[in-house]
C-alpha cells in the first residue's frame, strides 16, 4: 500500500460512521466512537516472502513519517502523544478508553490530528504477541485520556 493508499483508507474512515459495538473492518476492528486500522506497507509483504523476516522497526517508521509529512500538509504539525503512561494507568486498573487502551499495550507513541471532531493518530505498533510491527492508524471522537 502507497502513502496516497493510506490517505485514501484514512479518508474512507473519516467519512464512516462508528458502530454500535466492536466489529470488524476491511482494515481491522471498530467500535463505539472508534477505527483503529492495520495499514499494509512493502515491509509486511517482504515478511511474507522471508520466512526469517527482519523485525526492525525502520521499514515501518520510514512508512510512518511519509504518512505523518502527507497528513500534516493537511492539517499542520501533529501532536506527539506518548502511550506510557496510558499503558502504566491500564495495567494499575484504572479505566482507560478504547481505542487508547488497546494503543497502549502495543504502541510506544503516536502522531496526532485534531481535526473537526475527531481526533487522527498514527503510528508504529507491535504485532499483538509478537515482535513484528505494523502500521497503524485510529479515526476517533474519544479524546485521548
Amino acid at each position: 500500500m502507497t502513502t496516497a493508499q493510506h490517505l485514501a483508507a484514512i479518508d474512507l474512515l473519516r467519512g464512516r460512521a462508528f458502530p454500535a459495538q466492536r466489529d470488524r473492518s476491511e482494515f481491522g476492528d471498530s467500535g463505539p466512537g472508534y477505527h483503529l486500522a492495520t495499514l499494509p506497507t512493502p515491509a509486511d509483504g517482504l515478511a511474507a516472502v522471508d520466512r526469517a523476516p527482519d523485525r526492525s522497526r525502520e521499514p515501518y517508521e520510514a512508512e510512518c513519517e511519509a504518512l505523518v509529512v502527507a497528513l500534516s500538509s493537511r492539517w499542520g504539525q501533529p501532536q506527539w502523544f506518548a502511550l506510557w503512561s496510558v499503558f502504566i494507568g491500564s495495567i494499575c486498573g484504572e479505566e482507560i478508553p478504547q481505542p487508547w487502551d488497546e494503543l497502549s499495550h502495543c504502541a510506544e507513541d503516536l502522531h496526532i490530528w485534531r481535526v473537526e471532531d475527531h481526533w487522527i493518530a498514527v503510528g508504529v505498533a507491535r504485532a499483538e504477541g509478537e515482535d513484528e510491527h505494523r502500521l497503524v492508524a485510529v479515526v476517533t471522537d474519544v479524546d485521548p485520556p
